[in-house]
Parts: structure tokens; sequence; C-alpha cells
């Protein structure tokens, strides 16, 4: 199962990529955000479970776009003032992806449970060397969103790392979550469209790909 460990060595930077796609809404292990399940790729040897979750990649990411819808009734009283019972505000999310490599990895990634790293991490597994990694953080390509889609009918819990540290407080150590992911929200794929804009040789295509989500 993922742990806060595993998370960190997924980071390739100081921050974990912007989004991460699960089928469960995790767990809180010291104060942070962490999916259950295990990455897509992962060495599961014996091991079977129907829990998993993806690294979207931050490779040739355009901006998140997130728009709030507020839902409420409103109406307008005999004196002439509005009045409004509210019930809930919802978002939705959408971005792109320009060039994005087919495939994250030459082979199967083999995520280790422990650690996070892919066996083709320098100083893990028997495979080494960047040539063997397309995305450049190692995060999702365009075939393994394509097929979180296309076996995700029913809403997933959506990981999003961005400043939104209020969600942990408004004192000083509500301000250290910077490089955690700071909201789990439950949404649909409301749209995905993608194109192949360049077929490669041996290695892998480069794809433009688009999705929209909506929360449940």
């Amino acid at each position: 199962m993922a742990s806060s460990a595993y998370m960190t060595g997924r980071k390739r930077y100081a921050r974990p990529q912007a989004m991460l796609w699960s089928d469960t809404p995790g767990t809180i292990s010291n104060g942070i955000y962490v999916p259950s399940g295990y990455e897509k790729g992962s060495d599961l040897t014996s091991i079977t479970t129907e829990d998993y979750f993806i690294v979207l990649s931050d490779h040739n990411r355009s901006p998140i776009n997130i728009s709030t819808q507020r839902l409420e009734q409103r109406r307008r009283m005999i004196n002439g003032t509005m009045r409004s019972y509210h019930i809930a505000d919802k978002i939705a999310i959408s971005t792109d992806w320009n060039n994005l490599p087919s495939r994250s990895y030459k082979l199967n990634p083999s995520f280790n449970q422990i650690t996070g790293k892919s066996a083709y991490d320098h100083g893990y597994g028997s495979f080494t060397g960047s040539e063997s990694e397309y995305t450049a953080d190692g995060g999702a390509g365009g075939v393994e969103l394509l097929d979180w889609y296309e076996n995700h009918k029913d809403p997933f819990w959506v990981f999003l790392s961005y400043d939104k540290y209020n969600n942990f407080g408004d004192d000083n150590p509500a301000r250290l979550h910077l490089a955690e992911y700071s909201q789990v929200v439950q949404m649909y794929i409301a749209g995905f469209n993608y194109s192949v804009v360049k077929r490669g040789g041996n290695n892998m295509d480069l794809w433009n790909i688009s999705v929209s989500l909506e929360e449940v």
C-alpha cells in the first residue's frame, strides 16, 4: 500500500506532480494526503488488488484551470432583497498536454512498493539510465491516461498539489504543506480527447491530450 515514504520517493523535484488520480480517497499520514492501493505499474509479485492510482505528468502540461459552481437557491423577498439558500460549491477542472510521450517508460517501470522508485531510477533495479524514461518526471504518459479513462466510468479521487494551505488551518504550520497534496476531490471525467501528433521510431509517439473533470 502507498505510504508517505512512497510518495516522497515519487517526487522528482521539491514538490509532487500537480495531479494524481486514485481509486480511493486515501488516508492522512502525518498530516499528509496519501493515496491507498498501488501505483499502476508497481511490482506486485504475488499481490492482487483492485485499488490503483496514477501520478500524472507535468511534462508539457498547460495550466490547470479550476472553475467553481455555487449551487444555491436564490429568491427575492417581498421587500426587494435577495435571500439565498446555499447547497454546495462544486469545482470543474480542465487541462491539456502538448507532445506528451505516449508511454512514461520503455518497459514496465515496476515501481518499488516501499520507495516509489521505478526500475529505471539510478541506484534501484536492474535497469538504469534516463534514456528508458520518456516523460520528464516519470508521470503517466498518453496511454496510461487513456487506459484510466477507458476503465473508469464511475467517479474516482483527484489529488491536487497547489498552494491551498487554508485546507490545513490558518496558523504557521498550515503554511508548511506546500510540498504536499493539498486537496482531494471525487470527480468524473467529463471529456477526454487526444490526437497522435507524431509517431516515433522504436520508442514512443507524441500525443496531444485534453481532459475535463467535474466534481460529483
